[in-house]
């Protein structure tokens, strides 16, 4: 599995703010969009190492939310709120960030989950409103290495089903198919 955060690929004018991460996944393509669209399955992996998540709500679909805080193993909370702008299975979801509803300092982002072979490549990337909110992200909140550990959960999460039997049939299966 890889990750990287290069700036390539970035649209006219963002790429000073701008994140963008991937990773390759060993699991089809299908199942690594279900394990990140299903509540679920992202409140058993969201998140950089050590931190919780407690949903409040959830509506998985174009103009839904997904209301929910973050727990730090240092104790911090902290507020989150996804809506949902565009949802193509299982290629793509672009989605809005911030920590309520109307917060200016929202951030979009874009993930892709691409082919690639019997793998899955999950590119993330994020504009933030200015080059400043991307930087205090990227050096006050570390998110290049929360991004990382994100997805590298989601890897480990995706490959815990496939151990237990996600694609034959099984029990996991079925949770994966939720």
């Amino acid at each position: 599995m890889t990750t990287s955060n290069s700036h390539r690929e970035a649209a006219p004018g963002t790429a000073d703010r701008e994140v963008a991460i991937s990773r390759l996944i060993k699991a089809p393509r299908e199942l690594v969009f279900k394990a990140f669209t299903g509540i679920e399955h992202l409140s058993r992996w969201w998140g950089p190492d050590g931190f919780t998540t407690t949903t409040r709500s959830f509506e998985f679909h174009v103009g839904g939310a997904w209301d929910f805080e973050m727990h730090g193993p240092d104790g911090t909370d902290y507020q989150e709120w996804i809506t949902w702008r565009e949802i193509v299975p299982p290629e793509r979801i672009a989605l809005r960030h911030g920590e309520s509803r109307d917060d200016p300092n929202a951030f979009d982002s874009v993930l892709t989950f691409e082919l690639a072979g019997d793998k899955t490549r999950i590119v993330m990337r994020t504009v933030f409103p200015t080059k400043e909110l991307r930087d205090e992200a990227v050096e006050k909140y570390n998110a290049i290495e929360g991004g990382e550990q994100t997805l590298g959960n989601l890897a480990s999460y995706v490959g815990e089903l496939i151990l237990s039997g996600a694609t034959s049939g099984g029990a996991a299966a079925r949770e994966a198919d939720r």
